[in-house]
């Protein structure tokens, strides 16, 4: 396989809103039912990232445009949109870019380390529809290695900084005595849960209540942290209860409408799913607040310019961390050259001394002196005779 044949098409933060976002999100049942179309169409290395900040399909291909077409087959935007807002890399910019991703690099929040989980996720899915082979698997292994390693070694994900911590900056700054104030948490997947421990470490609310479309799941939820339990046929009720109103689901729908709100009180909604679930309309109706994943962003302190200065480091342990991969790669095209060399290194010493069995090591270090030429000079054929040449120069044969 040659590196020119992998693409990624992504769509994210930097050049669409939240709202055109939500129409080209993947939910994980898409994500399997874009995967086993491509498999139809010959595509059989892929797999889909799809998060609040981006919607991205890695992909061994012909070309990024079956890629475009099977992203907006499978999502709600349309093609001409996609087109319009889609940024396309090919090959080492790929690579590179996929690293980037994994190292919280090209995250809305700089350094979020969420993305890992996500990231792990999606790799779940494709390997569950068996779309991963050796390219993507050691892409993948190399990549978390670079994020583990930029993790421990420098400081980009240093102090609390995350969507979820975002929203508790958010109510503390803009919300007097929210400790006074009834909390409603709608969804209890990952980032529901993050914000949910948040807001009792930081705020301590009077009361704080968390609901799921599955009840049994924000059940347990209360169960575990000590908090109360809404049934989700509650909803409405419960949002005109509350002063603040999060929402981290998944819907595909708004959730929370605009001509359901109780206009007579004070409240806040923050919005944290992609595609947005709370009505924007709400933001322009007297007396409530409204703020979505895109507005958390741009809520920073100290700590984001710490990680700032952290980047041409991690900059340099992705570089590390490519060069071994590309290295990889290029070996992957010889390793038939190698493995012949190795075998007939062995029949000569067998032919030589049949009695007596070649040391592994010897022949290890003939093999791994052409590779390293390879590595440099890509041109395994006027090394080949030099390393026979080399292994019968050896004491053994004189």
């Amino acid at each position: 396989m040659h590196l020119h044949h992998f693409y990624l098409v992504g769509i994210n933060y930097k050049k669409t809103d939240a709202s055109t976002r939500g129409l080209f999100a993947i939910d994980d049942q898409e994500n399997g039912s874009l995967l086993n179309d491509a498999k139809e169409l010959g595509i059989h290395q892929i797999f889909v990232l799809s998060t609040c900040n981006r919607t991205e399909v890695y992909a061994i291909a012909d070309s990024a445009k079956i890629i475009i077409q099977l992203i907006a087959k499978h999502t709600a935007g349309d093609l001409a949109t996609l087109k319009q807002k889609c940024y396309v890399k090919n090959a080492k910019d790929a690579v590179c870019h996929l690293f980037e991703v994994g190292a919280g690099l090209d995250s809305q929040i700089l350094g979020d380390y969420e993305i890992i989980g996500q990231l792990k996720n999606a790799f779940r899915i494709a390997k569950e529809q068996q779309t991963i082979d050796t390219f993507l698997e050691r892409l993948f292994n190399t990549v978390l290695q670079s994020s583990k390693s930029i993790k421990n070694n420098t400081e980009l994900s240093s102090g609390t900084i995350s969507v979820s911590f975002a929203a508790i900056k958010y109510i503390l700054g803009n919300i007097e005595e929210a400790h006074s104030k009834n909390i409603l948490l709608v969804g209890t997947g990952k980032i529901g849960v993050n914000t949910c421990k948040n807001i009792l470490d930081y705020i301590h609310p009077k009361n704080l209540w968390v609901m799921n479309r599955t009840n049994e799941k924000a059940q347990s939820l209360s169960t575990q942290i000590n908090v109360a339990f809404k049934p989700y046929q509650d909803l409405e009720t419960s949002v005109n209860d509350a002063d603040v109103i999060i929402v981290a689901t998944n819907s595909k729908e708004f959730i929370i409408k605009e001509n359901s709100i109780n206009k007579n009180k004070i409240r806040h909604f923050i919005d944290m799913s992609i595609p947005n679930n709370i009505d924007p309309a709400i933001l322009y109706t007297q007396n409530q607040h409204l703020v979505n994943v895109d507005d958390l962003s741009k809520i920073n302190d100290i700590t984001l310019s710490i990680r700032k200065a952290q980047i041409p480091r991690a900059s340099e342990i992705i570089t590390e961390h490519f060069t071994e991969f590309y290295d990889w790669h290029q070996l992957r095209k010889y390793a038939p050259v190698l493995k012949s060399l190795k075998e007939n290194l062995n029949a000569i010493h067998e032919q030589a001394f049949p009695d007596k069995s070649v040391k592994p090591e010897l022949v290890a270090k003939i093999v791994n002196k052409v590779a390293a030429n390879i590595r440099t000079n890509n041109h395994p054929t006027c090394f080949y005779m030099q390393a026979v040449q080399d292994f019968i120069d050896q004491p053994i044969f004189n």
